[in-house]
């Protein structure tokens, strides 16, 4: 990330002539909110001068404490080239909330996840390396402008090409457009469902890397967009095909920059640091999923026969497993968790993973360590899973609340405001969803 000063951007403005500034920050359930200002007012926003009624976003504070400051993250000062310029250049400056006393908001994500850095800090790790793999589906956008979900956008699958993907200039043009924001793109590809696409870009220390992907969300939107297209990172907008996951790739450095999940002299190359953070996560992992798949349609995800996991477990090469070695080791050497969705806050997920796999190292002995699976657990008989003494993943977002709210740790990391305003406000979608008549239920019982 790329250091600046209140003069070096002052300066960037006038020299790229940019007319028109957003001071972004995400909610408690991981929406983008900006508050706009043009060119002539970024000096007030850099002096911290800008006010915004933090009572009417999604789990802020209440009327009576409306008043908050967003205090811009210098280093995040970016131009973002795919707005109109017709008019002069767009750029943006992601914040921090803070009060009205010059106190951090304990309910900002950003600042909870900054909280738990600290904490890292504190035990001796000097970064959190993480990189996302988000996945999204692509729609026709019909003339009410609406997604037409019933209208695949190609036929394609797992790595096919044109003629049969139909989304490889869309692909090409997001990428063009991430590496003009200094992303460096790795892969992309057509994924496994019709429509649906991956693209992933190279890791960073967990904060950036939370950035990137709020980042990144809105780009993929808004190119999709101009290509008449509707994206969608929802977890499972289609019955009966793959659904769209976020796994996030982790790695713990120590002041020297070494990865310490590698160990030469292991058989698999894995340090005992490394599983006991495994273990930590899987331990974890039930209260865990609230946070990391915090949607009723997450569920529809995590069901057995589409790659997702189901079973808490970890593996160097078994796909059915939670968290997965990739083949790699040395500096590359890292943890994947696959239960991730694109719907999770990435400030608040990537607080609790932290915070089991902290967890995990501090209070995990040797012979509480989580041997690797290597079965196929798609395979296997429900009693043989037994046996195993392999935890299952929520079955639903009440289930996952439920055990969030027993787990001291996880609600710790957050915070006592954003685990309130969370379990609040999931609590009352689910209400939602279970008072709701589906058309399963019209089409079986009517």
């Amino acid at each position: 990330m790329a250091k600046y000063t209140k003069s070096d951007i002052l300066r960037f403005s006038k020299e790229e002539n940019v007319q028109y500034v957003r001071l972004q920050f995400t909610d408690i359930i991981g929406t983008i909110k900006a508050v706009e200002i043009p060119a002539s007012k970024l000096k007030d926003a850099l002096d911290d001068k800008i006010m915004f009624d933090g009572s009417s976003i999604e789990g802020f504070v209440r009327i009576k404490e409306a008043d908050m400051y967003l205090r811009p993250d210098l280093n995040t000062w970016l131009i973002l080239p795919f707005e109109d310029m017709a008019y002069g250049k767009v750029a943006r400056l992601i914040c921090d909330i803070y009060t009205t006393k010059g106190k951090p908001f304990t309910g900002d994500p950003r600042y909870i996840l900054k909280k738990n850095i600290r904490r890292m800090h504190e035990l001796g790790f000097a970064t959190l390396n993480v990189g996302f793999e988000p996945e999204f589906y692509l729609f026709k956008i019909g003339p009410d402008g609406r997604p037409e979900l019933d209208q695949a956008i190609d036929r394609a699958s797992y790595f096919d090409l044109a003629p049969l993907d139909g989304a490889e200039y869309v692909r090409r043009d997001i990428s063009l457009e991430l590496e003009k924001m200094g992303f460096t793109v790795q892969t992309t590809h057509h994924e496994v469902g019709p429509g649906q696409n991956e693209i992933n870009f190279k890791y960073d220390d967990v904060l950036a890397a939370c950035d990137r992907v709020q980042t990144f969300k809105q780009v993929v939107k808004v190119i999709a967009r101009k290509h008449g297209f509707y994206a969608t990172f929802m977890p499972k907008p289609i019955a009966g095909l793959p659904g769209s996951g976020m796994h996030a790739n982790c790695s713990l450095a120590d002041e020297e920059g070494k990865n310490v999940f590698y160990d030469e002299k292991d058989p698999m190359g894995l340090s005992l640091t490394c599983r006991k953070w495994m273990s930590g996560i899987i331990k974890h992992i039930r209260p865990l999923a609230f946070v990391l798949n915090p949607s009723v349609n997450s569920y529809k995800r995590l069901v057995s026969g589409f790659e997702a996991p189901i079973y808490a477990c970890w593996s160097d090469s078994n796909r059915s497993s939670l968290i997965r070695i990739p083949a790699i080791r040395g500096e590359g050497t890292r943890t994947e968790i696959r239960s991730v969705d694109p719907t999770a806050n990435p400030y608040l997920a990537l607080s609790c993973i932290l915070a089991a796999g902290l967890d995990g190292i501090l209070h995990t002995s040797e012979e509480e360590l989580v041997p690797p699976v290597t079965d196929n657990l798609f395979a296997l008989s429900h009693e043989q899973i037994e046996a195993l003494h392999i935890t299952q993943l929520p079955e639903n977002l009440k289930d996952a609340l439920m055990e969030f709210k027993k787990d001291a740790i996880l609600q710790d990391a957050i915070g006592e405001h954003a685990s309130e305003k969370l379990l609040k406000g999931k609590m009352l979608e689910w209400e939602q969803y279970s008072t709701c008549v589906t058309d399963f239920e019209l089409k079986h019982y009517l």
